[in-house]
């Protein structure tokens, strides 16, 4: 056991640092995520001997010394960690971690919520905080043979996002429909939130659910807001569907989940053969889902995507994202479209006050 030590908080922004940790990781056979915002690094003689990062509310590429392993020291690496956290104002925690390791973070205050075979345990500080916001839920359980649900990001909330809601509504008793949480999209949450409401406000048998952690979110399914690298971590979405399948879909009666076709985005259109492997899955402890996937509208011979509303927002064409979205969504459009464009020309004036006096001070 190591007697002396001190502990650093590292900014992911220090690029030095940052190298010698991930040198220290590699040897563990771990990498920097990139999203990864803050490291605890606990020091020996300059030498990292152990360290662990924050990346939201998840705890991540946490590494001992081997000589370290089996004394303790991960507690007091743990302590400090969930002090940074409570420090950034964050008290709901999660940490991923090998199932060989669950013993030694249960004894530093976290418990297994629900793992891949030999692979992968997803734990979180409380023992009961899972429970209670299935109780919750179960509040708002409807009656029926067909309970349906829906997971939706609405980035923004297209007529293909209607369309599905509304088709999914007529073939089920009742609808939950759940809204991705993650501040990290286009469009706020609390934006895309309301822009579900007010699309779905004709639609009689729907609940349109505020999002959680346990659900397509960064402490369940961190590699899903990776798009641009097209990966899909199969252990993080295994883990992300048998939270659905073991506790919110009983806890709502759901029989059934749909999703729409997805001929653009990879990493959805994976995530959607996993849905259907885990949710038929038996052995299960929790009953079969049905999963079904519908067709995507079409508008002018293409399928209506949020990402094709995004790309016309951004080519300053509102006037055909317009085309396809409801009424309800356009004024979020046009008001996203009226920040990007005050945004802009703060920056040119910036840009042109630094220029504009050099020359115009200029004498020859």
């Amino acid at each position: 056991m190591i007697d002396t030590y001190t502990f650093s908080r590292i900014s992911a922004s220090n690029d030095k640092k940052i190298n010698e940790i991930q040198r220290f990781l590699s040897n563990s056979g771990l990498r920097i995520d990139y999203d990864v915002e803050h490291f605890i690094v606990a020091y020996h003689d300059n030498d990292i001997i152990g360290c662990g990062a924050i990346a939201g509310n998840v705890f991540k590429s946490i590494a001992l010394s081997p000589m370290l392993r089996g004394t303790g020291f991960l507690l007091k690496l743990l302590t400090e960690l969930i002090n940074l956290a409570y420090d950034m104002g964050r008290f709901e925690l999660f940490l991923f971690t090998k199932p060989e390791n669950e013993v030694m973070f249960k004894q530093a205050g976290f418990f297994p919520i629900v793992g891949v075979k030999n692979k992968m345990v997803l734990m979180e500080n409380s023992h009961n905080r899972l429970v209670k916001y299935c109780q919750k839920l179960s509040s708002q359980r409807q009656e029926g043979s067909k309970i349906g649900s829906l997971v939706i990001n609405a980035n923004p909330f297209t007529l293909g996002h209607q369309y599905l809601v509304e088709q999914v509504a007529k073939e089920c008793d009742w609808l939950h429909l759940f809204v991705v949480k993650e501040d990290k999209s286009y469009f706020s949450y609390h934006d895309r939130y309301n822009m579900i409401k007010q699309g779905c406000g004709h639609v009689d048998n729907v609940t349109v659910h505020a999002g959680s952690d346990y659900l397509i979110s960064r402490s369940t399914f961190p590699s899903y807001f990776i798009k641009d690298s097209g990966v899909v971590d199969l252990c993080h979405a295994a883990i992300d569907l048998q939270l659905f399948r073991s506790y919110i879909a009983p806890a709502l009666g759901i029989t059934h989940r749909f999703v729409g076709s997805e001929p653009f985005c990879t990493v959805t259109n994976n995530y959607n053969q996993q849905m259907a492997y885990w949710f038929s899955l038996e052995p299960f402890v929790a009953p079969p889902i049905v999963f079904t996937e519908l067709k995507r509208i079409e508008h002018n011979q293409q399928p209506i995507s949020a990402s094709q509303v995004r790309a016309l927002l951004k080519a300053n064409d509102l006037d055909a994202a317009k085309a396809l979205v409801p009424t309800t969504s356009y004024p979020y459009l046009a008001n996203k479209q009226e920040l990007e464009t005050q945004h802009l020309q703060s920056l040119n004036a910036q840009y042109t006050g630094l220029i504009v006096p050099a020359i115009t001070n200029f004498s020859i």
